[in-house]
């Protein structure tokens, strides 16, 4: 359900904020029916303050790497037709008569980039009106030679998740300014045009016996002080069986937070700022959501927002 609160509707107001990329539906692999379905349907409770703050929706759809990965090179031209399709009436239905974007997102690979491609470019000769963008993740940057670059307008570079998240060496999975460094020297010779994403999250990734067991969200940090001793920087060890947040832990279970430092979103900025340059590029916070903005003070986020000008 698509609903902000008071104090997300006084962000997007105080911020300037013009554009929200708005997560239509995601497209995965029936393993059942052997095809591509849509779930995770959006719903929007009142477009009354799109309206009224004369907000651009930029409607999103995220396709599992799987899916394509599945689906055959003649199924693409089908997909893009039922993609088009769905969005149009939720287009319909919600009345959003100002759509100008629509973003694909996928975390697509060397493996699956030409079926992806044909999606892209069927979708487009489906759909004439609206313009294309395509998430690029910073992988796809680096080794662009492997990967490909999507048949779209313009790509948004999403600066986030660019660690091993399931490895217990790593530090911090969501954003680090020095594995951004190394992805992206050759960030000034990418051939779209790229907006921006940048990270306001956070987590913690769960550890049984050593190996990966999950991401935990919306943990409450006196719960953790209470259950947890500290054994690390940010890495919490259980000291019994316990439940917390809807989660059942298990003793010796290891805990490793991870998020978005205001200290290291600006780093990034300044590292994304002296490659990618342009009066008309669109900086993106991922995600409108009032815990997360907490999080942070207004002048930070202010600041944040002017980053990359």
């Amino acid at each position: 359900m698509f609903n902000p609160t008071s104090s997300e509707l006084s962000a997007i107001k105080n911020n300037g904020v013009k554009n929200i990329y708005l997560r239509f539906f995601d497209v995965a692999w029936d393993a059942t029916y052997l095809k591509p379905s849509p779930i995770a349907q959006v719903r929007i409770a009142d477009t009354a303050f799109i309206k009224s703050n004369q907000l651009q929706i930029i409607p999103t759809v995220f396709i599992t790497n799987e899916c394509i990965r599945y689906i055959r090179p003649d199924q693409c031209k089908a997909l893009a037709e039922n993609i088009y399709k769905l969005i149009s009436n939720i287009v319909a239905a919600n009345n959003l008569i100002s759509v100008k974007e629509i973003q694909i997102d996928c975390d697509w690979t060397a493996s699956t980039k030409e079926k992806y491609f044909t999606l892209l470019s069927e979708l487009q000769k489906i759909d004439t009106v609206h313009l294309y963008s395509a998430t690029i993740r910073l992988f796809q940057v680096k080794y662009v030679a492997d990967a490909g670059v999507p048949p779209v307008k313009k790509g948004l570079l999403m600066c986030y998740n660019m660690g091993n998240l399931k490895s217990i060496e790593t530090n911090n999975s969501i954003l680090d300014p020095a594995e951004v460094k190394k992805y992206t020297s050759n960030l000034d010779k990418y051939p779209l045009p790229l907006d921006v994403a940048l990270p306001l999250f956070d987590w913690y990734i769960l550890y049984r016996n050593n190996g990966y067991t999950g991401i935990i969200q919306n943990l409450q940090k006196d719960s953790l002080n209470r259950y947890a001793i500290k054994i690390g920087a940010n890495r919490y060890q259980i000291n019994n069986d316990v439940q917390l947040s809807n989660v059942s832990f298990k003793k010796a279970d290891v805990l490793r937070y991870e998020g978005s430092s205001y200290e290291d979103i600006m780093a990034t900025a300044s590292i994304i700022k002296q490659k990618i340059k342009g009066d008309s590029l669109r900086l993106v916070l991922y995600h409108l959501d009032s815990i997360t903005l907490s999080k942070y003070s207004d002048h930070e986020i202010e600041a944040i927002f002017r980053s990359l000008r």
